[in-house]
């Protein structure tokens, strides 16, 4: 296979484009994190334009039904990607995906919401969001975690992105016109990114790597069956479980924890929910690496104890200067578990079912989502303020450094 060429060059300079591609094809996809500036415009659209009584708390719901749609959707679409291909499933996904949008564009009640566009778009992410992965995984078996941490980079930074434009939309086109254009930008930018979408053929390897020993490569390959009776897949599940539900706590209180607890102006607090946003997106990319030179265990265990040592700083001397550092350490954690999973689940298991097999695992981050706010809501009600979480956060993040060092490995003694 010497020769072979991508977009005109070598490919093992062409690939790096095919990242790109998934990295702007998830920018579309990670809108969803921009959902938190709709709350309000639709409140005031429902109350004051249709007349209807609504609360912050049901305009809120589309996005936990997204949520949840996209996590359930992971497992069941990734065993259509070998048979369709990667670009045609990427085009039903996105196609899904602003279709979901646009329809939210025409409700006339918040129940219409959830099933248009938590439904319907939910489906689409958790159809399109797993194929720039396995696209970059094929590709890159000497530079996994640096590739996939790249190509989801993309989702991390959406919200940074989207929810500015959003913003501006809103105010000059209304909320609903912000639902048809970004609904007709999404079909239109992932239809046009899935185009290069390909595997590698059979047996393709960087030049290079295999004189180094196949660096990176994966310790078994076997199918999803086979993953499922495997320690390490639990051991894998548990800590993304935990690695998500700590980090999506900490998106869902971020903003009144520096209001109520530190005493940070709103606008202020507002401001760095963005900076915090960043370093969801930079942690991909860098835990993502580090994957690739330590092990996806050690990683996880870095992270474990990242997330620690934020959480035990936060509840024993919160101030204004610890809440920066201790969010900027959740959120870029986060991120990195966003890049460890799907880098860890090719390197234990191979490629050659990897879209259902990391479909399975997502599952960890869906059921995060659930959980984790829904903790944090229910530690804030219970106790009077959110300081309670954090010790919830630092004993989960002890549980996930010893499942990680003593499950997340492919021998055991």
């Amino acid at each position: 296979m010497d020769g072979l060429k991508l977009f005109g060059m070598e490919a093992e300079k062409g690939r790096w484009l095919l990242v790109l591609s998934g990295m702007l094809i998830n920018l579309c996809l990670g809108s969803i994190y921009s959902w938190s500036v709709f709350v309000l415009p639709l409140t005031e659209y429902f109350t004051g334009v249709l007349g209807q009584t609504v609360t912050a708390g049901e305009v809120l719901m589309p996005f936990s039904v997204f949520l949840a749609f996209f996590a359930i959707t992971m497992p069941v679409a990734g065993r259509f990607i070998e048979g369709w291909g990667p670009r045609n499933v990427t085009i039903i996904g996105g196609v899904l995906t602003g279709l979901g949008w646009m329809l939210a564009s025409v409700t006339t009640s918040v129940q219409m919401l959830y099933l248009v566009y938590g439904v319907i778009g939910g489906i689409g992410v958790g159809i399109a969001y797993g194929v720039p992965v396995a696209v970059s995984t094929r590709w890159f078996p000497d530079r996994r975690g640096l590739a996939v941490g790249l190509t989801v980079l993309g989702f991390g930074f959406s919200a940074f992105v989207t929810a500015n434009i959003a913003g501006l939309l809103i105010t000059a086109v209304g909320v609903m016109g912000t639902f048809r254009v970004f609904g007709a930008a999404f079909v239109l930018l992932t239809v046009l990114f899935a185009l290069p979408l390909s595997f590698p053929p059979a047996g393709w390897q960087p030049k290079g790597m295999a004189a180094a020993g196949g660096a990176g490569g994966p310790s078994c390959e076997c199918n999803r069956s086979e993953m499922i009776r495997s320690p390490v897949f639990y051991g894998l599940w548990v800590c993304y479980f935990i690695g998500c539900l700590a980090g999506l706590m900490a998106i869902s209180i971020a903003k009144p924890v520096g209001t109520e607890v530190v005493g940070i102006a709103p606008a202020l607090a507002t401001a760095l929910v963005g900076l915090f946003a960043v370093f969801n997106g930079g942690g991909r990319p860098v835990f993502g690496a580090l994957t690739d030179r330590l092990t996806p265990g050690t990683t996880a265990m870095l992270s474990f104890a990242l997330i620690g040592a934020a959480s035990f700083a936060m509840w024993l001397a919160p101030s204004q200067l610890t809440y920066i550092l201790a969010f900027v350490v959740l959120w870029g954690c986060l991120g990195g578990w966003l890049a460890i999973a799907p880098t860890a689940t090719a390197r234990f298991f191979g490629t050659c079912d990897y879209p259902r097999c990391y479909g399975l695992v997502f599952l960890a981050y869906g059921a995060g989502a659930i959980v984790g706010p829904q903790l944090a809501g229910y530690i804030r009600t219970t106790t009077g303020d959110y300081l309670g979480v954090f010790p919830w956060v630092l004993g989960l993040a002890v549980v996930g450094f010893v499942v990680a060092w003593r499950m997340m490995k492919s021998e055991y003694p």
